[in-house]
């Protein structure tokens, strides 16, 4: 992806080497990992942190999460990610550039989401969605309209899960994005909405629905980043390897060596991530997140 020395983002906030806040139960959407290994867990009769640290990750997040003391030492930053910041900062902005040529109209504009970074092992307080540590991922928070990545996140996506490349890590962050779109258009409202007079199937069918429509918006951003001439060879290969590492069957035969039942899944099999990844390159056209909701569950 041709990233260097382009506009950054005026929505980044760095928040890394800051102290921490007290962990408490949380309840936060659009984590890529942890949700996934937390069911698998529970499937399995096993204490989740056993299979995060499995994915080298510190210990299980989520609803997990316990009381703790506020932290009180200052973390460093590493220097490693320098560059990671730049880069975060320019994909940001293109999705930014894409997603305002998309959605504005006479009446309305894009509302721009907030990137917060933060460092490894420092709970964050959100601001609407609890306290987080960075064991989950990067996750978006509807109630301050906020994307949160540790970038340490990105070398467990490259060594841990097989996903290299820097359009891997574009198509993470494009996803979390996909999450703010349902925000704005109101769709993750509706569904949360129908998922607590569901039975825990159910929900999850539906919450499988939401994270391929956010899979579909990341391939359409992916469409016009091309368009835009931003893209490398090789670059939408990398964002569907990505997709595929990260789909709950992969992950939850990465982490126990088996694969649990469809109705526990809440992110998509991997060629359900895949083929929608696709499916919203190949059109480009937003109006098509729609349809993951529309067609029947056999068909995902």
């Amino acid at each position: 992806m041709k990233w260097r020395g382009r506009t950054r983002s005026k929505n980044v906030q760095d928040h890394r080497g800051r102290l921490g806040t007290p962990r408490r139960k949380v309840a936060a959407g659009g984590g890529l990992i942890v949700l996934v290994v937390a069911v698998v867990a529970i499937l399995m009769g096993q204490d989740p942190s056993f299979l995060l640290k499995m994915l080298g990750q510190a210990q299980a997040g989520g609803a997990s999460t316990q009381h703790q003391e506020p932290e009180t030492r200052q973390v460093q930053v590493n220097p490693e990610h320098e560059h990671l910041v730049e880069f975060v900062s320019v994909v940001l902005k293109d999705t930014e550039d894409v997603w305002h040529e998309l959605l504005d109209d006479g009446s309305q504009r894009y509302r721009e989401p907030t990137l917060r970074l933060f460092s490894a092992g420092v709970p964050i307080e959100t601001g609407g969605c609890g306290v987080q540590g960075s064991e989950v991922g990067p996750f978006y928070c509807s109630g301050d309209s906020t994307i949160y990545l540790e970038l340490g996140f990105f070398e467990l996506l490259e060594k841990k899960l097989g996903a290299k490349g820097d359009f891997a890590r574009a198509y993470v962050i494009a996803h979390e994005v996909g999450h703010h779109i349902q925000n704005l258009t109101g769709q993750s409202r509706e569904v949360h909405a129908q998922q607590q007079r569901l039975s825990k199937a159910d929900a999850n069918l539906l919450s499988v629905r939401l994270e391929l429509q956010a899979d579909y918006l990341a391939g359409v951003f992916a469409h016009h980043a091309e368009a835009r001439g931003l893209l490398d060879p090789g670059d939408v290969d990398e964002a569907l390897n990505a997709a595929s590492q990260i789909g709950d069957d992969a992950l939850q035969k990465r982490a126990t060596g088996r694969v649990g039942r469809a109705e526990s899944f809440t992110h998509g099999t991997s060629a359900q991530r895949v083929r929608w990844f696709r499916k919203g390159y190949l059109s480009g056209n937003p109006q098509g997140m729609f349809e993951t909701f529309e067609i029947p569950a056999g068909q995902l």
